[in-house]
Order: C-alpha cells, then sequence, then structure tokens
C-alpha cells in the first residue's frame, strides 16, 4: 500500500463514522447515508494529492458531502430506487426520549434539504455561521435566512409543545 494510500485510510477510519451521522441527519435514511459518505470519500480520494496537505480535511469533506447531497435531490434517482419506508435506528442513549427523537428526526425530514442542511451544521455539528456558509459555499446572510426558514418549518411540523402533567 503506498503512503498516499495509507494516509487516505487512516482519515477514513477516523472520519467515516461521524461523516455518516452528518449524511443520516441530512437524509433521514442509514442506507442513503452510507452511500453518500462512500460517494463523498470516493470523490476525496480522486483529490487526495491536492487535498490531503490541508490544516483540516473536514470542512472539505463535509462541503463536499453538501453538494452532494443537495445535487443528489436534484436527480431524484433515489426515490425511485427506494425499496421501502422502513428504515433502521440506532437505539436510543439510555436515558433519552426516544419518542422526541423519532419526532425531531421525521420533522428533519420536511424541511427542504438546503434548509437541512444549515440546520445540520449550524445545529447539530455545532458550526458558526460564518463556518457553515464557507461549507455551503454561500453568504452568511443567506445560512441566516435558511437557519430561519428551516426553523419555522420545523416548528410549524411539529407543533405547539404539549405541556407537562
Amino acid at each position: 500500500m503506498s503512503d498516499r494510500d495509507e494516509a487516505f485510510a487512516e482519515y477514513f477510519a477516523a472520519r467515516s463514522g461521524s461523516m455518516r451521522a452528518t449524511a443520516y441527519l441530512l437524509c433521514g435514511d442509514w442506507h442513503r447515508a452510507a452511500d453518500l459518505v462512500q460517494t463523498t470519500f470516493t470523490k476525496l480520494y480522486l483529490r487526495w494529492n491536492k487535498v490531503q496537505r490541508q490544516e483540516s480535511l473536514d470542512p472539505y469533506v463535509r462541503q463536499v458531502m453538501i453538494r452532494t447531497f443537495i445535487d443528489e435531490g436534484r436527480w431524484g434517482w433515489w426515490r425511485r430506487e427506494r425499496p421501502h419506508d422502513t428504515t433502521i435506528e440506532r437505539p436510543a442513549p439510555p436515558g433519552a426520549p426516544v419518542e422526541d427523537r423519532l419526532m425531531l428526526l421525521r420533522a428533519l425530514a420536511e424541511v427542504p434539504p438546503r434548509q437541512r442542511a444549515v440546520l445540520v451544521l449550524r445545529y447539530w455539528q455545532d458550526l458558526s455561521v460564518e463556518e457553515t456558509a464557507a461549507a455551503l459555499g454561500t453568504t452568511t446572510g443567506t445560512v441566516k435566512s435558511q437557519a430561519a426558514r428551516g426553523l419555522a418549518t420545523l416548528r410549524a411540523v411539529i407543533g405547539a409543545p404539549v405541556p407537562a402533567e
């Protein structure tokens, strides 16, 4: 194995899990998330000689994944090829309200792709407005407006909170 391949394999082993979790938040399907990560890392491997010397590869890889996700949404192929609507969920951590997590994931699936990408990067990945704008290749104003619209969509889908008894 060449040094190039070893460096790529190390990076893949270290980061593919967290990238898959981010991809799942974007698309809401573990199988599609795995495909998205595979496509992203394939694109990364093809440009590995140019990008491996960057200080931090994560923002670049995240940007590639977001753009791939948005582009796939335009193609519509996954809707035709999707064999069924059941999803494989990870078990919730002990003590976490499972119903809340499921409700949030279903609501997130209702948010348009660009807004969903902003919400995932801002509130799940905890990126700043500027980092999110860089990952999406857009302006900070667009990030702020997409976040506001995405949150409004989530609120509309989820509805008013039910008071605890």
